[in-house]
């Protein structure tokens, strides 16, 4: 199985209506998924059960750069895992794109890969959220020096350095920023 190292992390809060879809897409090229279920109240953690993942919960809502790091922590105890990934559980992401992500890593011995929107042609971004987002990109000094055009992109791919040396303080939404400050800082690949 080629896979068999890579655990892909799914942090999630109140996805009831998808996750059984998302972990299923998923687990059909990756044995290995964790739903980190942030304090969920609408049985998220249970379909996500049955769909397969291994779940790990927050009895209370942490938010999502605490459920990323609960995850990785619990990856990183799995015997033998090498590669990361960190999967949104609303749907917008897709599993083809981690595959392509990983071999990339392998090939050119990277250490952190981060996903865009922004890569061809841009249709599924509401035009407001795409000014934004690239404006966040472009006036990050660490996005710049990283090569980042979308810093906030909740899907990464990641080997064990960065997963040994990953400590998200920020709980929320403003992980995505520390993960590039990390990066820049620790001058990762």
């Amino acid at each position: 199985m080629r896979f068999h190292d890579v655990w892909i992390i799914i942090p999630a809060f109140n996805e009831a209506s998808i996750i059984s879809d998302v972990i299923s897409d998923v687990r059909s090229v990756f044995p290995n998924v964790i739903c980190v279920d942030d304090g969920s109240r609408d049985g998220t953690a249970d379909l996500a059960l049955q769909a397969g993942a291994h779940v790990v919960p927050h009895p209370v809502n942490l938010g999502q750069g605490a459920a990323i790091q609960t995850g990785v922590e619990y990856a990183r105890s799995r015997p033998g895992a090498r590669v990361f990934a960190t999967f949104d559980a609303d749907g917008q992401h897709q599993v083809k794109d981690v595959v392509r992500m990983i071999d990339r890593l392998d090939a050119d011995g990277a250490d952190l890969v981060v996903g865009t929107r922004f890569a061809g042609t841009v249709t599924h971004v509401p035009p407001l959220k795409r000014v934004i987002l690239r404006a966040a990109a472009f006036l990050s000094p660490q996005s710049r020096s990283l090569g980042l055009t979308d810093a906030h992109n909740g899907l990464r791919v990641f080997n064990k350095t960065v997963a040994d040396a990953l400590n998200l303080t920020m709980n929320g939404m403003s992980h995505a920023g520390e993960f590039i400050a990390l990066a820049a800082e620790s001058h990762w690949r």
